[in-house]
């Protein structure tokens, strides 16, 4: 419901939550309320109240597990572990429902069999985007500019991987066809920045957007 979406990102507004979720999204890993609280200098029991209020709201996943590497009695009691939750929430006013438009337009492309020409168009919207963001200056930065569209980049043995899918639920239901128009986005991207296309590559982690970039290849 459209309250409940308002309630739950409404909970964002403080700053000390707002901030607990960013680290908690960008560790990309379960997070407990030890290491949030001395990553944000507050105190333990502050942490966990406001995870605790973060996960009541949908906004996090909660487990138990053991922290250290001690296993066995005298190990001690699982402890209470935070990652970001899996739901989307969209809130808007008035209601809009592009996902829904995004599915069905997606569905339209699977049915015509129009796969390169969305790949096409896919590509040259990344290069507007990059001549939007960098109009002057064809080596602007990848990563700054993917993290502006919601990929949450991050750099891991020379490539800069993405965190988020900003396509993920329209991903779930055409796989190929929004992970090659995705593809060709990103390409497009480094074409605009004059980076080699070859560096973007599929590249799918679980939980991960589907594509992967080379920082061997950025100049």
């Amino acid at each position: 419901m459209e309250s409940d979406e308002l309630d739950a990102v409404g909970l964002l507004s403080d700053p000390l939550r707002r901030k607990l979720y960013r680290f908690v999204a960008e560790r990309g890993r379960e997070v407990g309320r030890n290491e949030a609280a001395e990553a944000l200098g507050i105190q333990r029991t502050l942490a966990a109240f406001h995870l605790d209020k973060l996960a009541d709201a949908g906004l996090l996943e909660t487990d138990f597990r053991r922290l250290g590497e001690r296993t066995g009695p005298g190990s001690g009691r699982p402890a209470k572990v935070y990652r970001r939750a899996g739901v989307e929430r969209l809130v808007s006013l008035p209601p809009r429902d592009y996902r829904a438009l995004a599915l069905m337009m997606a569905e339209v492309v699977d049915l015509l069999g129009a796969e390169e020409e969305a790949e096409r168009v896919a590509r040259r919207a990344g290069e507007r985007l990059a001549r939007a963001a960098f109009p002057a200056d064809k080596g602007g930065d990848v990563a700054a500019l993917l993290a502006e569209r919601g990929y949450e980049p991050y750099e891991e043995g020379g490539r800069i991987r993405l965190r988020n899918c900003p396509f993920r639920m329209s991903a779930e239901r055409h796989p190929l066809l929004v992970c090659s128009m995705n593809l060709a986005l990103c390409q497009g991207v480094l074409a605009g920045l004059g980076v080699p296309e070859g560096a973007a590559e599929l590249d799918p982690r679980p939980g991960e957007c589907c594509v992967s970039i080379s920082k061997n290849n950025e100049s």
